[in-house]
């Protein structure tokens, strides 16, 4: 071939590589909207371009075309929300289109507060989902039932604790031998290597309560050893609240850890203002070099049981155990005390909220679901004489509940939270599920946080009563969460990045979901992507389940 025949092939060859001037280039692009890109950088108007699962390009304009291209004009577009606190691990693998977050533009879930999806021995927690008996025997098994059934949103979870502490203890109170510890050390070291981001506590109530700060040190730094945090409720949130800060910061020192606080706040009206002095601890030991940081979710009231009032001794051997010992009259007398007067180190519901059962509303599946336990509490007492204990009313209502009755407990303040969440290490966590306004997945009375506390930021603390700066908010929602627990791919909007995306109207976006009426979806989210696919168009779920398992260490 000569050489200008040859010089001729290669120009057609590169003509031919140029897109022509009207063929896509991106899979879509989102036009002109308010980017706020999660680094808490301002604003700026511009255009988001996404091919396959990636954002490939982010710039106040994108050249090229693509296959869909969305008028963002009067939107803001933001990274995906990452829902830091979540309990949707059973709620995806019956309903994968995660309905209430999917709304609030969550693109990330991260679980688990002391209990997992695993790993459990075979004779500790059956379970039923969707009417089908399972079992996970390990967080890889959770993983691969997930990835099967398919989840509109990202999952990633921290191993609980409480699984550890039963793998190796069972039901027992005893302390753990050290042979027991050997087998806790091993349980976890294979959840880390099984993609855990951490391991996360619940020290208010028993299994997490019997750990020792000197056994979580122990377990931490098998966490530490993997790169993981540990994400702690902490074992006192009333007024011994500031012993517990100071117990996780001496963890995160002692361990060479991590450690993000869940839900960060005072529930007890004794200690209510205090939360500046809680601030400060907080930023003391950063300053020395102690990586602390909290999370919150936007409400003043909290969800547990009516089972967290019993004292914690009352707990030995599960469930069955606890009913025997409410049914027994000759217990009575010292759980009543205990409960009216308190135990050393022991949150105690009850005396939180000053008695007052007003302030604890059944949010469970059953009879009383929706009623205030003062409410409760007169129906049964009425036309009986004597007129009963309220506590007698409480252990009959358990025991009648099989031992578990969901509740809100309004017990800490506005002002607290509100600085609280001013804090640039405070991040924002639902404590929340998946749950739906309709079908199956409507069930009891839940906490709003549920369907509402991504808008509510954005509606409530950003927009009307200026807490926060929008970029501020974002952040808390994004890139923090994220840099938390080290996904490293997510979380702003930057080209190269996976493509979760959330779009909203910063004027309409807003919360709807009530104490009184939560089966109700926020306003204002309009688009959601997960890994490059819309799962939420113009206000609609998409049925699309692009949702990935994210193991810690790989993409």
């Amino acid at each position: 071939m000569s050489r200008s025949l040859c010089c001729m092939f290669a120009i057609l060859c590169v003509v031919a590589a140029v897109p022509a001037a009207d063929e896509a280039v991106y899979d879509l692009v989102f036009r002109g909207g308010k980017i706020v890109d999660g680094t808490g950088n301002p604003w700026f108007v511009g255009d988001v371009a996404v091919r396959d699962d990636r954002i490939v390009a982010v710039a106040r304009q994108v050249p090229g075309k693509g296959k869909r291209e969305i008028d963002a004009k009067s939107l803001v577009i933001a990274p995906g929300f990452i829902d830091m606190h979540s309990h949707s691990d059973y709620l995806l693998l019956e309903d994968g289109n995660a309905p209430s977050k999917v709304r609030q533009g969550v693109t990330t879930e991260i679980l688990g507060e002391g209990v997992s999806v695993g790993p459990y021995r075979e004779e500790i927690r059956p379970l039923t989902i969707d009417g089908k008996f399972a079992r996970f025997a390990t967080i890889g098994d959770y993983f691969t039932t997930l990835e099967k059934s398919g989840s509109a949103v990202n999952v990633a979870t921290y191993v609980g604790l409480d699984n550890v502490w039963q793998y190796a203890m069972g039901t027992s109170f005893e302390r753990p031998s050290a042979e027991q510890f050997a087998k806790m050390r091993e349980v976890l070291e294979a959840a880390m290597k099984d993609g855990a981001f951490g391991m996360s506590s619940l020290l208010a109530m028993p299994p997490g309560s019997l750990a020792t700060t000197d056994d979580i040190v122990d377990l931490c730094k098998v966490v530490a050893k993997h790169g993981g945090i540990f994400s702690t409720h902490n074992r006192h949130e009333g007024v011994d609240v500031m012993d517990a800060i100071k117990e996780a910061i001496t963890i995160g020192e002692r361990a060479n850890i991590p450690v993000d606080i869940i839900h960060l706040k005072i529930a007890d009206q004794k200690l209510w203002g205090r939360m500046n002095e809680i601030v400060g601890l907080i930023d003391s030991a950063r300053r020395r070099g102690v990586n602390v940081q909290a999370n919150v979710y936007p409400y003043t009231r909290g969800n547990n049981n009516l089972a967290s009032i019993i004292p914690p001794w009352a707990h030995e051997g599960g469930t069955a155990k606890m009913i025997d010992r409410l049914k027994d009259a000759n217990q009575r007398p010292r759980l009543k005390k205990d409960i009216r007067e308190g135990l050393p180190g022991w949150y105690n519901h009850f005396t939180a909220v000053g008695g007052d059962w007003s302030r604890m509303l059944v949010s469970g599946t059953g009879t009383y679901e929706g009623l205030t336990m003062d409410r409760i509490i007169a129906a049964k007492s009425k036309d009986k004489s004597p007129t009963p204990d309220p506590l007698d009313v409480l252990f009959d209502l358990l025991v009648e509940q099989n031992g578990s009755v969901p509740t809100v407990y309004e017990h800490h303040m506005e002002k607290d939270m509100n600085l609280a969440l001013q804090q640039p290490w405070c991040s924002i966590g639902s404590d929340g599920s998946a749950y739906a306004i309709e079908g199956p997945l409507r069930r009891g009375n839940p906490h709003p946080r549920n369907f509402g506390t991504f808008p509510r930021v954005l509606g409530v603390y950003v927009r009307d009563r200026g807490v926060l700066r929008l970029e501020d908010a974002i952040r808390k929602m994004t890139s923090l969460n994220a840099a938390k627990i080290g996904i490293v791919d997510r979380g702003i909007l930057r080209p190269g990045m996976f493509a979760d995306v959330t779009l909203f109207d910063a004027e309409r976006v807003i919360d709807k979901s009530t104490y009184e009426k939560p089966f109700q979806y926020n306003e204002g989210i309009e688009y959601v992507m997960v890994n490059g696919k819309l799962v939420f168009d113009q206000g609609k779920p998409t049925g699309e389940k692009p949702g990935k398992a994210l193991r810690r260490g790989k993409s």
